[in-house]
């Protein structure tokens, strides 16, 4: 579509060209052909799909490429062309509904997008045209015109900023509609423009602007402004992402900007990131093909068997044609293969309802309303970020049951990030708050050391690297009602890093002031103020893991300042200083910490020129300028001297050990893949309890490996050893899904570096085998740790395991710009709404506030919404076979005439109308177990996983009772029709009362399967399935019985009112309505024996629960005695939330003792269920306690499983046993 939009408006010539010059505002400059208006895009946004000519063929055409709605079409020409037994409107309709509903829902989006582009394009904009403001719409903008924003305005297309209203000539911004960081970003004019900030001086700024074609990254721009003044030569300067002001973000905290238009209309950076991601297919669908395969072999097959037997019949002499269809002799002969075609064709269109037309439009419909009860979900809620989960795509709800492999990033998805400096080492000595309570130091405390300090002059270098390598910007908040009684220093980033280090250099008396001028200025430990000039910011980035700033002090001096992941710094400093910080950067990881290390170099003024001259030049390239300028960066950080380290805490989120458990227990291995230390990420790990203490761990990294020359044989050598002690040590995939603990569990550790090998070897068919026989080590190992994982190699990871035997189904959460690869590649990708920007929610196909979030979101909805997605798709293949089927046998006893049973209205409105609504209700609303028992039993969702609804299996059972029900219902009405005489005036009943009787017993008998399968019921079930059986009766009663008059063929003459007055009739449809449901009645009585079947460990022992309690539930009840616990069973509440538990649980409790132990596991382990708090709460007077409802919820899922439902008699009894042994009298 966009690319269609940009052809539309922009000229095909400018898109072979690699860079555009661009002239500002209207003055001619030396160079030529530097400005052409008119080969530049307009600023309009074109989002729409359609426009009001193109909308019914373009949709129509897209619609038709779904093979589903082609097949219908072409059934429905056949009706049109070939003389079939149906009406060319039983097809035609319920293809038109589809086509109509879904032309009508798209149109309708398109609609929306219209408005939303119009109100864009409409809006009000200022230009500067000599020297004057000028009111122009914003789709008038071209591309050089000078444009005025002023603050809280949202900026018309991408401008690069000349000047502003602040004498620094930045500006503030936000980009939360593009990227969803809500923090201020501070962007820059280059000084030679930013005096120009009046509309008579930027209309006399003469420039052109040379930059690279629009691309849709954010983050990088490459370009560079030409000025002309009176000298000759003109004066280059280098433009970057930090010049560039975005289409959509909003000018803030700043009056007024001026800018000159580089990318307008559909070439802006935020239209090229329209474009959706690439289509995910979930496993449903794939099963829905393979359904729909088998369903048109058995069409084919039935078409076939019908027309050959059509003409073995017709070879019997007496059974041929009737004389009124008869034809010559010769024209019998010379079209008999075309009669025999036509008769196949006939067959099919007789037969086409079997594939169900309506399937796919209900799919979608309930795809799209289940997502909003996902985005509504007040669980998903978070307070401190005010927001709630989002759901970016509908097509994957069901794909959220079927994960079998979690990758999750560990900073800002397990952890909070929310950094918090705990302690340094400067050259080998470590220094730290002195104690744990202490929670500042004053600016005046100075540095509180271990015993031993480094020189003063080293503790000082060191702070000042702090306050000086980063990016962090300084915001003053002053009091309330514009009363500046006490004003606070604010820090403000993008990396919650660089705000620890900063915060914790002022702990220590070093306090960054901020930046204005390009001077840097910070507070030392004797209160006075240092000033720096910024020269050069080597930015980080994914693949240096290191930034460095130059700044010249005050003398003269000049630094580069240089902080990064010892991986990257060690090896460019003196080789000597390395040992006594690695001691404690080692020791940090192992406690948890994250690190990094602190380097200088001093500069003399020549080899500063020197590297300023190198950056110039990589920074003024225009191809490829990001690759050279990594390489003078690399060039310049070399041979460092090294200060120190340091330490920031990065706690674990909340409930993230209890949710990568639930997903362990629901048979889901997680994997980490973090950029983080090996030793770090190893210690997050067995906090959040994915490395066990009884785990083995493998490792892969360059520590077991070495740096020799022969680490190819190396790693062949530790690959071949782990492969041996997992295949021969490892039990069968059937005993691992049961449960977790039961055998030797393995971890493994492999950080990017080996990964590099393994991909890369230096023999292809090496390679291949490497990462075969990798890969098999994974899939045998419980948890995964990938440490110093660049993103490419995470999205690599993620396409290794997607592509193993069986495919398992892939899931990735993670929540920065560096998750994004690998949360596109695997099949759900899940982003944390984190601290590090949104570009991970954006990209992803849901998004949640915290990872806790996720165990609900698999745990529950993804349970819920396959098992509904699952019976939506079997019901439909159920009842349409069971439609035909009749349709097809009675073609036995017509002599293969293609003489319909059903009526063409009945046809037609089968699937639109009578049994549509029903299962769209059922698919939204079902809760086959309740939400709270799926959540806190994980091990449920095993029963699901690895497609288990929609196997052959299940699919066969539904065919099976499809077409025992078909078969029932035409030989049952048969056989109770043999009677001459059924009616009281000794008349029979014709054929289309014998198909209304079929038909009206399908109906209810559907309907009510439906009914029997629903344990969820709300108002909207009770209606939608009453009410589709009451409009069933109401329009057989308008259709025979009001419309006959209007009709051409009177054949439903009140056939139905006549039927229903029958009592022979009634008779027969209930005795066929009983025996067609049968089965299922049958299966329901047989569960309900068995789980009320009492065996020996089923009853309670009261004197071990007494034991139990008396002994250990006092010190769980953090002293409250058993004596101290009154109240009367009268006043205990429970839970009538119905459950349905696992039958492991039954298994484990082999005896009344060990029962006993499980029934109130949750008194002596509070981890089990939940928090401890709250145990007992206060009703009413200090006599009237409540047992808690999660402890009776509990009490009641594991006496659900001993007992199954209970009666009330049955309750009472269990009650007063659990009453007695607390004591309660």
């Amino acid at each position: 579509m966009f690319r269609w939009s940009i052809g539309r408006f922009c000229g095909g010539e400018e898109q072979q060209v690699v860079t555009r010059t661009i002239q500002v505002g209207q003055h001619q400059t030396p160079e030529t052909d530097a400005y052409v208006a008119e080969k530049f895009c307009d600023n309009r946004i074109v989002s729409s799909k359609y426009t009001i000519w193109n909308f019914l063929p373009k949709n129509l055409f897209e619609q038709f490429r779904r093979i589903a709605n082609f097949y219908f079409l072409i059934i429905f020409l056949v009706q049109v062309t070939v003389d079939t037994p149906t009406s060319p409107v039983t097809s035609g309709l319920p293809l038109f509904f589809v086509i109509t509903v879904t032309a009508i829902k798209q149109g309708y989006e398109d609609w929306l997008r219209h408005r939303a582009d119009k109100e864009v394009n409409k809006s009000i904009v200022y230009v500067i045209e000599k020297a004057k403001r000028v009111k122009k719409e914003s789709e008038a903008i071209k591309v050089g015109d000078i444009v005025e924003v002023h603050a809280d305005e949202t900026f018309p297309c991408d401008i690069i900023l000349l000047s502003s209203t602040n004498d620094d000539g930045t500006c503030h911004v936000t980009t939360a509609s593009l990227d969803g960081e809500s923090n201020c970003k501070t962007q820059y004019a280059i000084p030679d423009t930013s005096s120009f900030n009046t509309a008579h001086s930027i209309d006399t700024l003469q420039a052109t602007i040379e930059c690279e074609q629009p691309q849709p990254d954010l983050y990088k721009f490459v370009g560079k402004i030409n000025i002309y003044g009176n000298n000759a030569e003109p004066i280059a300067r280098s433009l970057g992402p930090e010049n560039l002001l975005l289409k959509g973000a909003t000018l803030k905290n700043t009056k007024k900007i001026y800018g000159v238009a580089v990318y307008t209309g559909m070439e802006s950076k935020m239209a090229l990131n329209y474009q959706g991601k690439s289509q995910k297919r979930s496993a449903v669908e794939k099963s829905i093909n393979g359904f729909l395969i088998v369903y048109l072999c058995i069409l084919l097959s039935k078409a076939a068997i019908c027309t050959t037997m059509k003409y073995v019949w017709q070879s019997v002499s007496h059974n041929d044609e009737p004389w009124y269809n008869q034809r010559t002799q010769h024209d019998r002969e010379t079209a008999k293969v075309l009669k025999i075609f036509t008769d196949f064709l006939s067959f099919m269109v007789l037969f086409n309802f079997i594939i169900p037309v309506s399937m796919y439009v209900t799919v979608e419909m309930q795809k799209f309303l289940g997502s909003f009860f996902i985005a509504w979900d007040k669980d998903f809620y978070d307070e401190e970020i005010q927001e709630g989960a989002l759901v970016n795509t509908s097509d994957l709800n069901e794909e959220l049951g079927q994960v079998e492999y979690v990758f999750t990033d560990k900073t800002g998805t397990l952890t909070e990030n929310t950094m918090e400096f705990i302690e340094c080492c400067i050259d080998g000595h470590t220094y730290k708050e002195e104690t744990a309570e202490t929670e500042t130091f004053s600016e005046t405390d100075g540095i509180q050391p271990l015993p031993g300090r480094a020189e003063k002059s080293r503790e000082q270098l060191f702070l000042r690297a702090l306050c000086l390598c980063h990016t962090v910007e300084t915001q003053v908040k002053d009091d309330i009602d514009g009363i500046v009684e006490e004003t606070e220093l604010t820090y403000i980033s993008s990396s919650p890093d660089e705000i620890a280090l900063v915060k914790g250099a002022k702990k220590y008396g070093y306090t960054y002031l901020g930046i204005k001028d390009g001077r840097m200025k910070l507070e030392n430990q004797q209160n006075e103020i240092e000033e720096f000039k910024l020269l050069h910011t080597l930015h980080f980035d994914s693949s240096r893991r290191r930034m460095s700033v130059i700044v010249r002090n005050a003398r003269g001096d000049i630094f580069l300042f240089c902080k990064g992941a010892d991986s990257a710094v060690f090896p460019r400093v003196q080789r000597d200083q390395i040992e006594q910080t690695k001691v404690h950067v080692e020791r940090n990881a192992m406690d948890g910490y994250r690190t990094l290390c602190v380097a200088y170099k001093e500069y003399t003024l020549e080899e500063y020129h020197a590297v300023d001259r190198q950056i110039l030049e990589a920074k003024m390239a225009l191809q490829e300028r990001e690759e050279k300028l990594a390489k003078v960066f690399d060039d310049i950080e070399t041979d460092m001297n090294l200060i120190g380290s340091t330490a920031v805490e990065d706690r674990l989120q909340d409930q993230a050990a209890e949710t990568i458990e639930a997903l362990h227990k629901a048979g889901m291995k997680v994997w980490v893949l973090t950029g983080d230390k090996m030793e770090t990420a190893k210690s997050t790990c067995y906090a959040c309890r994915l490395f066990q203490t009884n785990t083995e761990l493998l490792e892969l990294t360059t520590r077991t490996i070495g740096d020799s020359d022969r680490k190819e044989d190396r790693l062949h050598e530790l690959l071949t050893d782990y492969h041996k002690k997992l295949l021969y040590g490892f039990p069968k995939r059937r005993s691992i899904r049961k449960g977790w603990g039961e055998h030797q569990e393995y971890g493994l550790i492999i950080d990017g570096s080996t990964l590099s090998l393994i991909l890369n070897s230096t023999q292809e068919s090496t390679s291949t085998n490497y990462k075969s026989i990798f890969m098999q080590i994974c899939i045998k190992c419980t948890a995964v740790l990938c440490c110093r994982m660049a993103p490419l190699q995470k999205a690599q990871i993620v396409k290794m395991v997607k592509n193993i035997k069986g495919s398992p189904i892939t899931l990735s959460i993670g929540d920065g710009a560096n998750d994004v690869s690998m949360i596109l590649e695997s099949h759900v990708g899940i982003g944390i709404k984190g601290k590090e920007g949104r570009q991970a929610a954006r990209n992803s196909d849901y998004a949640v506030p915290k990872f806790k979030h996720l165990r609900k979101l698999l745990l529950a909805h993804g349970h819920l919404y396959y098992v509904r997605i699952a019976h939506l798709v079997q019901y439909f293949f159920y009842k349409n076979l069971c439609f035909i089927l009749p349709q097809f046998l009675y073609q036995f006893f017509c002599g293969f005439s293609q003489q319909p049973l059903y009526d063409a209205a009945y046809l037609t409105m089968y699937n639109i109308c009578f049994t549509s609504l029903p299962i769209l209700a059922y698919s939204l609303l079902e809760q086959h177990i309740s939400i709270e028992v799926l959540t806190a039993d994980p091990r449920l969702y095993m029963k699901i996983s690895d497609n288990a609804k929609l196997k052959w299996g299940p699919f066969l059972y539904w065919t099976f009772l499809s077409a025992f029900e078909g078969t029932v219902f035409f030989f049952g009405t048969y056989f109770l029709y043999q009677a001459t005489t059924l009616e009281e005036n000794g008349k029979a009943y014709g054929n289309w009362t014998f198909g209304t009787t079929v038909y009206t017993v399908l109906i209810v008998t559907v309907t009510l399967k439906l009914a029997i399968d629903t344990r969820f019921w709300t108002w909207i079930n009770h209606f939608v399935i009453w009410g589709s059986l009451i409009f069933y009766i109401f329009f057989s009663f308008f259709w025979g019985g009001i419309l006959w008059p209007f009709l051409k063929q009177q054949r439903m003459y009140f056939i139905f009112a006549h039927m229903v007055t029958s009592v022979s009739t009634w008779l027969t449809m209930i005795l066929l309505i009983f025996v067609g449901l049968f089965p299922e009645i049958l299966m329901i009585a047989v569960k309900n024996v068995r789980r009320r079947t009492p065996k020996a460990h089923h009853f309670i022992a009261t004197s071990a629960l007494t034991s139990i309690v008396k002994t250990e539930l006092p010190d769980q009840m953090g002293g409250l005695t058993v004596s101290e616990f009154p109240g009367t069973l009268d006043n205990i509440t429970f839970s009538p939330i119905p459950v349905y538990l696992d039958d492991a649980i039954v298994q484990e409790a082999l005896n009344p003792g060990v029962y006993a132990r499980l029934l109130l596991q949750f008194l002596v382990q509070p981890s089990d269920l939940c928090r401890w708090q709250g145990y007992v709460s206060y009703r009413g007077s200090p006599t009237h306690y409540a047992l808690p409802t999660n402890l009776t919820a509990y009490l009641e899922c594991r006496l659900y499983h001993q007992f199954g439902p209970l009666d009330s008699k049955q309750w009472l009894e269990v009650y007063k046993n659990v009453n007695r042994v607390l004591g309660i009298r």
